[in-house]
């Protein structure tokens, strides 16, 4: 049996809003709007066609259209443990329709040109460090340790 593709990114950034919250914000912790606006126009910069992000009640989402097919990028941020740094986590997933999602399709199917496109421009900019790859299952159980550079 194949092992599950990397679909979760942990990433550090100075670059990025952690502190205020905006009075737009659903919740006072739904930092990553300026995460998933640069993200945009990154992706539209290599061609890429890219939705306005949209937030949920802990962070961001970005909905992306690679050749691949669609695909939807969940942005959130985790603040630091003490005095350890917070990081950045993207969860991608394939964009299949209500339906389909509650039956589980979107976790099923991601592209790797998907992942990799993310990838380029996580790894591309110096406004990420620390680029991590992790399988859902890993991440979800708090095994950030068994993460890879690459998808």
């Amino acid at each position: 049996m194949a092992q599950a593709s990397r679909t979760v990114v942990t990433f550090r950034s100075d670059a990025f809003n952690t502190t205020e919250p905006r009075k737009y914000f659903i919740n006072e912790c739904c930092f990553g709007d300026d995460v998933a606006k640069w993200l945009a126009e990154e992706l539209k910069a290599r061609g890429v066609e890219a939705d306005e992000p949209g937030q949920e009640d802990f962070g961001w989402f970005l909905n992306f259209s690679p050749a691949a097919g669609p695909h939807t990028l969940v942005l959130g941020y985790r603040p630091g443990d003490g005095d350890a740094p917070g990081d950045w986590f993207g969860v991608l997933e394939r964009d299949c329709g209500f339906l389909a999602s509650i039956f589980g399709g979107r976790n099923k199917g991601v592209q790797q040109e998907a992942a990799e496109l993310v990838h380029s421009i996580l790894t591309g900019s110096e406004k990420a460090r620390e680029v991590r790859w992790h399988r859902r299952a890993e991440f979800d159980a708090g095994r950030a340790e068994a993460g890879s550079p690459s998808p």
